[in-house]
């Protein structure tokens, strides 16, 4: 298994040479194509480019959700490229990998309160004391004390994608993961969530890394990586624009 040096402690994304090809041969998509990137501790970067640029297989890869055909995947200090079972990747996504998706997938049938409570029971590092305070100091965090018994299809789309940042965010990941986390939501709503996320990335020092469309979001980012044909074909850093977005 291959770990990192003391000297690198603050990365928690590294690839090397990391490529993903699907239909090897005559009709092959390379979906990742060497990709060489690191992403270190407290981050906010965002993944840009056009549909089939290799956004998503990017995402799907760093959180253990698929593996590259050649190259080194690096999460954490493990490498994840190969060789390891479905439980093993279950294993490192419920340890060191929080999700937050466009659809929110928050599980019907439990409150915003039970559906942060439930990843962290997965969890399985905390007793019951200390699953009621994360709790309690997330939803405090998100803004949604109020709403703490309400069910997904009594919040707003805001409200659901709030809880589903709280879910991520709750068991303290080293990274959060997030595929276009304002694609379903208002421009309003759009500017709360990002707001919150920068809050959570600045007070909670979580690494967030993002793939987007929305270039207001991409406006909020203090990396952009921008990738086309499975390729990273440019970064920069930016100072972040201001924020817009209330916490109400």
């Amino acid at each position: 298994m291959h770990t990192e040096t003391p000297a690198d402690g603050d990365i928690v994304v590294r690839l090397e040479k990391a490529s993903r090809v699907y239909n090897p041969g005559e009709n092959e998509v390379r979906a990742m194509d060497a990709i060489d990137l690191e992403i270190r501790r407290g981050e906010f970067t965002a993944l840009v480019g056009p549909s089939g640029s290799g956004k998503s297989t990017l995402l799907h890869c760093l959180g253990c959700l698929d593996a590259p055909t050649s190259g080194r995947v690096t999460i954490a200090g493990q490498d994840v490229t190969q060789g390891l079972t479905a439980a093993q990747r279950g294993e490192i996504r419920n340890r060191s990998i929080g999700f937050i998706f466009q659809s929110f997938n928050l599980i019907p049938v439990l409150t915003a309160y039970e559906n942060i409570e439930f990843a962290l029971q997965i969890n399985g590092t905390l007793n019951a004391r200390q699953i009621r305070e994360r709790v309690d100091e997330m939803l405090a965090l998100l803004g949604l004390t109020t709403q703490r018994d309400r069910r997904p299809n009594q919040l707003s789309g805001g409200q659901q994608q709030r809880v589903a940042i709280g879910r991520a965010l709750a068991k303290r990941p080293a990274l959060i993961l997030a595929d276009e986390p304002t694609a379903n939501l208002d421009r309003k709503t759009s500017e709360d969530i990002i707001a919150l996320m920068r809050r959570m990335n600045e007070q909670l020092g979580a690494t967030f890394v993002f793939s987007t469309h929305d270039e207001h979001l991409m406006g909020h980012a203090r990396r952009i990586v921008r990738l086309t044909d499975g390729r990273i074909v440019g970064e920069e850093k930016r100072v972040p624009a201001p924020e817009s977005g209330s916490h109400d």
